[in-house]
């Protein structure tokens, strides 16, 4: 992993991950990379409860400045510079997403589908349906994992016997 790159606590990295710099890897996303290897390429994030898996031949492979929405799945799949995966989108393995194309949320790319440069794709399965203007959505969350690298502080755990001990209460006020 990077030394600026972000995984955040509770995100679960197993086997052949690569994080570059300035990626991120946010909370509860699993990158299961057992039977090939998962890149992440520099800029890229990859957000909550997200998983990326791979597929005997297929990496997972994100290149630079590439978002992976919320709950989304890449299995096997490339993704190219600038692209975008919709919140619970899922790419199947050998699909691929060209230079800035977005599937969008809730689409299912099949296996072997190519999403072509600059084009977005909707739908289950997805189809082709318009050009796309680029979202800056990589670059915000690069600039946000860096702040959670500075600022992120673990909470302390409050064991059972104290809360018993120390009943919540409301004050009443006059």
């Amino acid at each position: 992993m990077a030394d600026t790159a972000f995984v955040a606590p509770g995100a679960v990295l197993v086997g052949q991950v690569r994080v570059a710099q300035r990626a991120s890897v946010w909370f509860g996303a699993v990158l299961r990379g057992d039977i090939e290897a998962i890149s992440i390429g520099a800029g890229s994030n990859v957000q909550d409860g997200a998983v990326l898996h791979t597929d005997a031949g297929y990496p997972c492979v994100l290149e630079e400045n590439v978002t992976v929405g919320h709950r989304a799945i890449v299995h096997g799949a490339h993704l190219a510079r600038g692209s975008l995966v919709g919140m619970n989108a899922t790419m199947l393995t050998g699909s691929s997403l060209g230079e800035g194309a977005v599937l969008g949320a809730g689409a299912l790319l099949a296996g072997g589908q190519h999403v072509p440069p600059g084009m977005l794709a909707l739908g289950v399965p997805a189809k082709v349906v318009r050009p796309v203007e680029q979202t800056g959505n990589a670059e915000r969350y690069a600039q946000l994992a860096q702040r959670y690298r500075r600022e992120l502080q673990p909470v302390p755990d409050v064991s059972t016997q104290e809360m018993e001990m120390s009943p919540l209460r409301l004050e009443e006020r006059p």
